[in-house]
């Protein structure tokens, strides 16, 4: 038959002609390449429909007429649309933005997950400067209990864990380091750290692993008192895998429960505390934010449950220092405010003198102002200024000099409106540095004037 002995020229001159139709047009063929598929299987199943009497000849050419007119009228009308949807949103565009207003565009692709509240991922921890205590276990035997520690309850021992060494805690067992001084240990800034082994599928068929951690609010480190203290537990909890349980404040009753999918294997708690605001994070990512809470004195670690080879810990770190306290009422405080309300006193190095005398050099006065500024603040407290030098020269010179220059200082806050009966110059001469005099840098800090609340 005709048709099927050429059905491959019709195909040929079928694509032809309708790619000719596409570039001279200047029509860019993507655009309608499924169209045109479609077009093509219409065709041939109107061909295999027709009887073999009819002139084929004819048929094709007026069908391959068809088809090239239906594509170009399509490709012409999607083209108009689309030019004159771009022309129309860049109009919209500018006239928004000479207007000021938002673009009718801005919105058109938000879906209803970028309208949602954002969920915290505070990753603000900071370990303390100071390291108090620190243990990863690795210098410790096997099968022994790690010497660093000390054991409240239960049970806990050294284990190797793939090709590091760990510590496993169970039966209820309660460790906490062993530090040589007795009581409270924990300052008011201080953060802990600690990995834990996350079971996403606990071994030997348990559903459940969970390591607590304990912040005790009392001073006797022999009194394990789990009722008198802030704890947080983690881990797989009440068969709910991924998921941590819950963070509860002795002083308050508050409980701060959340979820937190975790992956199978290591993962790190942090701790931070700063004088009162307690804040707790997974992987560096916050899920407590306590603002107020008691003061804790020293810390214990419970791994729940009496199963073998389920809870383990490792990278254990104790820190002085925190995360920076957020205090609402603090925020717009200056310099000498913060630290009067925080230490009673305020110190500076950058009220200075001419060389051997109390002559106060003109760029000192900016210092003196703020100083004067919180003074007219609180007019019926009394201050103290005090006058310090290094211990270059004999304090046959330095006492009377730094006394001097105390006084020049309480003479400049009186010009600026201070009353005089709130001051009291006092000279310490070189007998309290707060820095090596050995050194210049150090000599620098122990030369100061020191403004304090009496």
């Amino acid at each position: 038959m005709f048709f099927l002995e050429n059905m491959h020229v019709f195909l040929e001159k079928m694509y032809l002609c309708i790619l000719t139709s596409f570039l001279t047009k200047n029509q860019f063929i993507i655009l309608n390449l499924i169209d045109m598929k479609k077009t093509i299987l219409l065709a041939l199943v109107a061909l295999i429909c027709c009887d073999a009497n009819v002139n084929a000849q004819g048929f094709l050419k007026r069908l391959k007429d068809k088809v090239v007119n239906k594509v170009e009228n399509a490709v012409e009308r999607k083209i108009d649309n689309a030019v004159d949807k771009t022309v129309d949103g860049a109009m919209d565009g500018a006239e928004d933005a000479i207007s000021g207003k938002r673009g009718k565009g801005d919105n058109a692709n938000v879906s209803a997950t970028d309208n949602a509240p954002q969920i915290n991922t505070s990753t603000d921890f900071k370990r303390g400067g100071k390291i108090l205590f620190q243990d990863d276990f690795q210098s410790e035997k096997v099968g022994e209990f790690p010497s660093k520690w000390d054991l409240l309850a239960g049970k806990a021992e050294v284990k190797k864990f793939g090709n590091q060494l760990a510590v496993e805690v169970t039966e209820d067992g309660v460790i906490t380091p062993l530090i040589k001084q007795e009581g409270a240990y924990l300052t008011e800034e201080f953060t802990i750290e600690f990995d834990f082994y996350y079971w996403e599928k606990p071994i030997d068929g348990v559903g459940l692993n969970e390591i607590d951690l304990y912040l005790m609010n009392n001073d006797d480190r022999n009194d394990f008192d789990s009722y008198n203290a802030t704890w947080a537990s983690f881990g797989v909890c009440d068969l709910q895998p991924k998921t941590y349980k819950y963070c509860t404040t002795a002083d308050k009753e508050i409980k701060t429960g959340y979820d937190y999918n975790l992956s199978n294997g290591w993962h790190t708690v942090q701790f931070s505390f700063n004088k009162r605001a307690g804040k707790m994070y997974i992987d560096g990512n916050r899920v407590m934010n306590v603002p107020n809470m008691k003061q804790p004195k020293w810390f214990a670690i419970m791994g729940r449950f009496d199963y073998n080879n389920l809870n383990f810990i490792r990278n254990v770190v104790i820190a002085q220092g925190a995360v920076e306290l957020y205090d609402r009422n603090a925020q717009d405080l200056t310099a000498v405010e913060k630290a009067m309300e925080e230490t009673g006193k305020f110190v500076t190095n950058n009220i200075n003198f001419e060389t051997a005398k109390a002559t106060l050099l003109p760029e000192s006065m900016e210092e003196i102002q703020k100083v004067a500024d919180y003074m007219l603040k609180n007019k019926n407290v009394r201050f103290e200024v005090q006058g310090h030098c290094d211990n270059q020269g004999s304090d046959k010179v330095n006492d009377p000099l730094s006394q001097k220059r105390a006084e020049a200082v309480v003479a400049a806050l009186v010009k600026l409106g201070v009353d005089e009966w709130n001051l009291r110059a006092v000279g310490k001469g070189s007998h309290e540095p707060v820095a090596d005099n050995k050194t210049e840098a150090g000599r620098a800090k122990n030369r100061r004037v020191e403004f304090i609340k009496k």
